[in-house]
């Protein structure tokens, strides 16, 4: 009766320890797949709102941006 107890604990606990495993790779290939924003999708983005955007105004939303994280 308790090893039965013990063995289903150690089990969840080596399937939370591969699952966390399995969704950071699944994580990291999403990343380098779809990265995050970055300086040409603000350009665009301005450019779809009908501004010009200066290479100061595309730091300053990127440094905004990485400060939100």
């Amino acid at each position: 009766m308790i090893q039965d107890i013990i063995l289903v604990v150690v089990g969840l606990i080596i399937g939370a320890v591969i699952g966390f495993f399995v969704a950071r790779k699944y994580m990291e290939k999403y990343l380098k797949k779809n990265p995050p924003i970055n300086e040409q999708m603000i350009k665009i983005m301005m450019s779809q709102m009908g501004r010009t955007p200066t290479q100061k105004q595309i730091n300053q939303m990127m440094k905004a941006m990485n400060n939100a994280k």
